[in-house]
């Protein structure tokens, strides 16, 4: 099975993925797995892409999280800039 090449993909395309098409696409996975008529070898595909693209969604998520979590206020207590999230735990 060629997973690069296939309807599966690998895991670099999904790192070009936006946030929107990587969601898009795992909703359109779970739509396939819940019509229940692909075939067994297609549907593990299908979940393992699926998983891919879960985890890059959620790291999206965390990241953006963590970024506005680190927003830092301004002597006037407003919003004046973002800290890099490169380094942190």
């Amino acid at each position: 099975m060629d997973e690069g090449n296939g309807p599966a993909g690998n895991a670099a395309d999904i790192a070009e993925m936006s946030f929107e098409q990587a969601l898009t696409a795992l909703e359109g996975i779970v739509q396939q797995l819940e019509q229940g008529d692909v075939p067994l070898d297609d549907s593990i595909t299908l979940y393992e892409r699926g998983e891919q693209l879960r985890a890059a969604c959620q790291k999206r998520l965390d990241a953006a999280q963590a970024r506005i979590e680190k927003i830092v206020t301004g002597a006037d207590g407003k919003p004046s800039g973002t800290t890099p999230l490169d380094g942190a735990n």
